[in-house]
């Protein structure tokens, strides 16, 4: 009995010796370790984790058991193993830091830009009926919301044109005669800012082999930054939209508005969670044999 009393006094004393500084620690250290978490769960540098989870397994096995020449390899490969992460995942890790930073923000730019609705929600029905009459025509399309994240490399690439947006122009745009018909058309600030611009492909080998470059590009784009991306095929006028390397296909004009207003401005829609709803429900397709690629 008494053995319990001067464990529980024991611990009342450590928690009493806990300054707010280290409270203020274990709350960064637990942030930090979500957002690694969040970010690694669904991208290539998950395998690359549970690789140094076993090996940091091995080098404290190595060292409890006294194992001289384990412990001699360990210590070597952790000396030039740390460079050659950040240099073979060097890509990964900006996208990590670019979506850290600019996460903390998106609840302060929407107070911010609470009283631009209607601007906000007459780009987006734009962008809704345009892809929609893309579809019905089987005219394919890319269109790249930015968001906190700032697209001015991939904005270079293209044509600035910084225009109000509305459905005639964006139908000028994708024209399949019109010279800037291939490349993406980036929305900045609820505008038409550049079109004909090029995104960077995913290197992502799990995407299906029926999706071609322009979904490619697409997921790509939502991989290296927190744009999210409308993508109208041409090859069967399907609707889609990538987001954090996610891709959900088949939108009706219904879905993609709500998917837009609530990724975009989020406070009206903040508690539907329609896009994770949807991404959740969707089982990892399978890859297909067919060879048959659809371009758009």
């Amino acid at each position: 009995m008494e053995h319990i009393k001067d464990t529980f006094r024991y611990i009342l004393d450590q928690l009493l010796s806990i300054r707010i500084f280290d409270a203020l620690d274990i709350l960064i250290v637990a942030v930090l370790l979500y957002y690694i978490f969040k970010f690694v769960r669904d991208r290539r540098a998950g395998k690359l984790a549970v690789g140094i989870m076993l090996f940091l397994l091995v080098m404290f096995v190595s060292n409890i058991c006294d194992m001289q020449v384990m412990m001699f390899l360990t210590e070597n490969i952790v000396q030039v193993g740390i460079i050659g992460i950040i240099i073979v995942f060097q890509s990964e890790l900006r996208t990590f830091l670019e979506k850290m930073g600019g996460g903390s923000l998106k609840t302060l730019n929407r107070r911010n830009d609470s009283g631009d609705n209607a601007r906000k929600i007459a780009c987006i029905d734009s962008v809704v009926e345009g892809a929609c009459d893309f579809s019905h025509e089987k005219t394919g399309a890319l269109i790249v919301f930015e968001r906190t994240t700032k697209l001015g490399d991939v904005i270079k690439t293209g044509t600035v044109i910084n225009a109000d947006a509305g459905t005639f122009l964006l139908r000028n745009i994708f024209f399949n005669k019109a010279p800037m018909h291939d490349g993406a058309l980036i929305v900045r600030n609820f505008r038409y800012y550049s079109a004909g611009c090029f995104l960077p492909l995913s290197l992502n080998n799990d995407i299906i082999k029926d999706l071609g470059t322009r979904h490619r590009a697409a997921i790509g784009m939502s991989e290296n930054s927190d744009a999210v991306v409308v993508i109208v095929s041409e090859e069967t006028g399907t609707i889609s939209i990538a987001e954090d390397g996610h891709l959900i296909r088949n939108l009706d004009k219904s879905s993609l508005k709500n998917i837009l207003v609530e990724l975009l401005i989020g406070e009206e829609n903040e508690k539907s969670g329609t896009f994770d709803r949807m991404k959740n429900s969707i089982k990892k397709p399978e890859k297909s044999k067919n060879k048959t690629s659809d371009i758009g």
